[in-house]
């Protein structure tokens, strides 16, 4: 070949590939925009007032005069709502006033649901695909006069696509009409963990009958509780991309990379009668992958195409270690001689998952890209106890999770595997996911229990229907395999599944569609984390003594430990009667029987021990003096929770999981935010607590320690220790030069007889703070210390001051405020900011602060930036500026 032939054929080469990229980037724009969700316009009526069948009422000819509004994702309980037909169940007692499904039966509750959509009948080639992506607990479905389902649709966490094309009519118009029935065995409610524990007969989430953080969902979710959608391909049905990427070595978030390898799978599904020959391919860095394949007629093939190898790849990292990078692919089958058939679009993170055995704390610990993370968790239950999730919600709970330095979140066994749009949100803001599956301990024979129905042997063999169970995990893991937020696999909450359904699941499902993840049996196995101290391998669960997380050893990764967070008056109005706001008073010798008010105990106030640590800041005047003082006890029991355990990283721990850190209804245990997305003081304690590098000091014996989360050593950092006493005067002032090795913990020094000198009469603060090589500060921590008897005396002795406070907006949805007080003043202790309506007065949520709950030093200022999205032609709301020793001030924003 001559120089002239050879750029002929080089420039002919060009030409097809760029030929084909633009088909490929044109038919993957057209696909995108192929798929279009049900989410509006339905219909429903309970099946007891409907007389005709499936092929009727899904005729256009059928009328549906005299059936309401349906919401459709949602319950059949979110309709009702919806239709003012039952009152508010998180509000006071109503949710006993709505008929349970144990009581009513199952016909109560079971719903016909109808949408009339347009859909043409597709020509050529073209199919169209009815999917739902979760109904609670079976179905029928008929469209347009005829049945679309062959078989059984049964299951909470299972998806189904059906090939509709046929059944389309010919002028466009089509009705959809799906039956939904409840759970096959709704659980009596009896007040047990799970109820009765029967619940867990089915494969389906099990707090619906209750637990000692809910109460009662009474439909037991019954409904299309996700989404539904309408999706068009061609012949050849792109379904399940797989992405795996392979991070070898130990990496550092900066600098330039060594490679990293990416392989990309999918399963093709050949819907005609003929043989489908074709090209598997999508375009990365520049480069086109892709893959000749042959599909037999009505068949369906696995597909793996060939590893790329990605140079210098931006990498995915957890939240406070690094940036989250992620990579988007348009992964297409173009069927020979034509356009695509079908298009994916994947968005992934480029990371690696591992797990080694620590000896010397005996437990697991996580590596991500070869480094090893500390894990500070949350436990999360779900995010709302009705199904009714949104985009918005997840990303507003998910950056509440990072903004405390958190780095996982454990999805609780009774619950559900997650939707995507939360695992979407996690890989936004950096947070590792352990997922469960549908087990839980107490339902699932773990123990003895007098509330359950049935003993352990018949309840350890739970659900009834193993294959289904295994079926649906199967396809859970298809759903969110590719998230690189998803770190661990487990079993069950504190129990393992049945053997003939843990065997298949560890050893060939899991390997065989993921096999990149560490799998744990259960959340406390000996496994994850070695117990030699006796009890379940989790807990304790009530408020504890500071001292306790500092100095009395626990699990070495503990799943669950922590149980506080009432929410401020702000917060108890949004669902207790006015009536019913009142202080809870302890019984001394009746413990934990405190008498509470009857709607406070209905949504789960637990007083036990919680009311003693508010004794020490005297005597609660009223509530709102009650929930003022909560918070000093919410901030100092999630700070010193997360200290505690940080101060023993990698000698005692590898990692923590809080009990629980959110709410998905309106109770009273375990909560940094409200249900309403309120956040109170445990959120910014645990925030201080946690910060990737932490100046912190031990209650018990005064020792003053530097936390370093970061890979990297810190060196040159100034330490700053100050004492002041409750008048504000200034008792000891040292500044140390430190070096912190990384992901460790430096002593420093004690200043437990300063404290004791300074706090012995009335009290006083301890004020930490660290400075960088530039003098630039780099973190703070106040805290504060009771008098020789064990009582705040001081801080009901401080005298009234006014700091001076600005704000102002830097940007749309931006603020700035500034918090200056002045010097011989006190410590301006403890000031929430909130963001008003001018309107009504009332908090604008959500709203997300930098810091809050904030003290400002004598002669010192205070800056915190606040984000929120505010409506369209709102005003700029108010800010509200309320503390222990400050009245409030309401604050123009300027």
């Amino acid at each position: 070949m001559n120089l002239t032939q050879l750029k002929a054929c080089k420039g002919r080469i060009i030409i097809v590939y760029l030929i084909t990229l633009v088909a490929f980037l044109g038919s993957s724009l057209s696909f995108a925009q192929n798929r279009y969700e049900l989410n509006s316009g339905w219909k429903c009526n309970p099946v007891g007032k409907v007389t005709e069948t499936g092929n009727m009422i899904s005729s256009a000819t059928y009328s549906l005069a005299g059936w309401q509004p349906a919401v459709v994702p949602g319950t059949v309980l979110t309709t009702m709502l919806a239709n003012k037909q039952i009152p508010d169940p998180f509000w006071g007692m109503n949710n006993k006033k709505i008929p349970d499904i144990y009581s009513t039966g199952a016909q109560y509750y079971t719903y016909w649901f109808v949408k009339d959509f347009k859909e043409q009948q597709p020509s050529g080639k073209q199919q169209v695909w009815l999917t739902f992506r979760g109904i609670n607990y079976s179905c029928d479905i008929y469209l347009n006069g005829k049945k679309v389902n062959a078989t059984p649709f049964k299951g909470m966490f299972l998806r189904k696509s059906f090939n509709v094309t046929s059944l389309l009519s010919a002028n466009g118009n089509n009705r959809l009409a799906v039956i939904v029935y409840p759970a096959d065995v709704p659980g009596n409610p009896n007040g047990g963990q799970g109820g009765d524990g029967t619940i867990a007969r089915n494969v389906s989430h099990q707090y619906t009958a209750g637990w000692d953080w809910i109460r009662p969902i009474a439909d037991r979710n019954t409904g299309i509780w996700d989404k539904v959608y309408i999706e068009k391909t061609g012949v050849v049905n792109l379904k399940d991309p797989h992405v795996v990427t392979l991070v070898k070595g130990k990496r550092l978030p900066d600098g330039p990379q060594q490679p990293a390898l990416i392989q990309v799978s999918a399963s093709l599904q050949n819907t005609s009668s003929k043989k489908v020959e074709g090209v598997l391919q999508y375009s990365i860095d520049g480069k086109m992958v892709s893959k000749q394949v042959s599909i037999a007629p009505n068949t369906q093939a696995d597909v793996e195409l060939p590893v790329f190898k990605l140079n210098n790849p931006h990498l995915w990292w957890p939240a406070g270690y690094g940036k989250q990078e992620q990579y988007t692919i348009n992964l297409q089958f173009v069927e020979k001689g034509s356009m695509a058939s079908d298009a994916e679009k994947i968005t992934f993170g480029i990371r690696e998952i591992q797990a080694e055995w620590n000896p010397l704390t005996m437990s697991k610990q996580v590596l991500v890209n070869g480094q090893k993370i500390f894990i500070k968790g949350g436990n999360w239950i779900i995010s709302d106890a009705m199904l009714r999730f949104s985009e918005k919600r997840y990303d507003a709970e998910i950056r509440f999770h990072r903004d405390m330095n958190l780095n996982l979140l454990r999805i609780w066994g009774g619950a559900l595997v997650e939707r995507p749009e939360f695992y979407e949100a996690c890989d936004r803001y950096g947070l590792l996911v352990m997922q469960d599956f549908w087990m839980s301990g107490d339902c699932n024979g773990r123990w003895v229990d007098p509330m359950k129905l049935e003993d352990q042997w018949t309840r350890r063999q739970y659900p009834d229907d193993h294959h289904l169970f295994l079926e649906s995990a199967a396809d859970m893991i298809k759903m969110v395999r590719n998230h690189p937020s998803l770190a661990i696999w487990c079993g069950g909450n504190e129990i393992t599944p049945p053997g003939d359904i843990l065997t298949p699941l560890r050893d060939s499902i899991l390997p065989k569609l993921d096999g990149t993840r560490w799998f744990i049996e259960f959340s406390n196995s000996d496994e994850m984390s070695y117990n030699s101290i006796g009890g379940n391998g989790d807990g304790p669960y009530t408020i504890q003594p500071i001292s306790t997380f500092w100095e009395k050893r626990t699990f070495p990764f503990n799943s669950e430990v922590g149980s506080v967070g009432v929410g401020d008056y702000e917060s108890l109005e949004r669902f207790i009667p006015k009536e019913n706001m009142r202080v809870p008073v302890p019984r001394p010798g009746q413990n934990p029987n405190e008498d509470a008010d009857s709607v406070w105990t209905y949504h789960t106030y637990t007083g036990v021990g919680y009311e003693q640590m508010l004794e020490p800041y005297g005597k609660p005047a009223d509530i709102e003096d009650f929930t003022r003082k909560a918070q000093l006890v919410n901030y100092d029991q999630y700070r010193g929770l997360i200290e505690g355990f940080s101060s023993h990283m990698w000698d005692w721990y590898t990692g923590v999981i809080i009990w629980k850190t959110q709410n998905p209804w309106t109770a009273m245990r375990g909560q940094m935010y409200d249900y309403y997305l309120d956040p109170n003081a445990c959120l910014y304690g645990l925030k201080t607590g946690s910060k990737p590098l932490n100046a912190m000091c031990n209650p018990v014996d005064g020792m003053v320690m530097i936390a370093n989360n970061d890979f990297k050593p810190r060196r040159n950092i100034m330490l700053v220790i100050k004492t002041y006493d409750i008048t504000g005067k200034e008792k000891l002032f040292t500044s140390i030069f430190a070096y912190v090795g990384p992901s460790s913990v430096q002593k420093i020094s004690s200043v437990k007889k300063e404290i004791e000198v300074m706090a012995k009469n009335h009290g006083g603060f301890l004020h930490l703070e660290l400075f960088d090589e530039n003098q630039k500060s780099i973190g703070e921590n106040l805290y504060w210390f009771p008098d020789d008897k064990g009582m705040y005396s001081g801080l009901n002795m401080m005298k009234k001051i006014t700091p001076q406070v600005t704000a102002r907006q830097v940007q749309k949805g931006k603020i700035e405020v500034t918090m200056s007080n002045v010097a011989g003043n006190p410590v301006a202790f403890f000031n929430r900011l909130s963001l008003l309506d001018p309107k009504t007065g009332k908090r604008l949520l959500p709203v997300f602060y930098s810091d809050n709950y904030v003290s400002v030093l004598p002669g010192k200022n205070k800056i915190v930036t606040i984000d929120y999205t505010p409506e369209t032609g709102a005003t700029l709301p108010t800010l509200s500026v309320k503390g222990w020793n400050v009245d409030e001030q309401k604050i123009t924003i300027k």
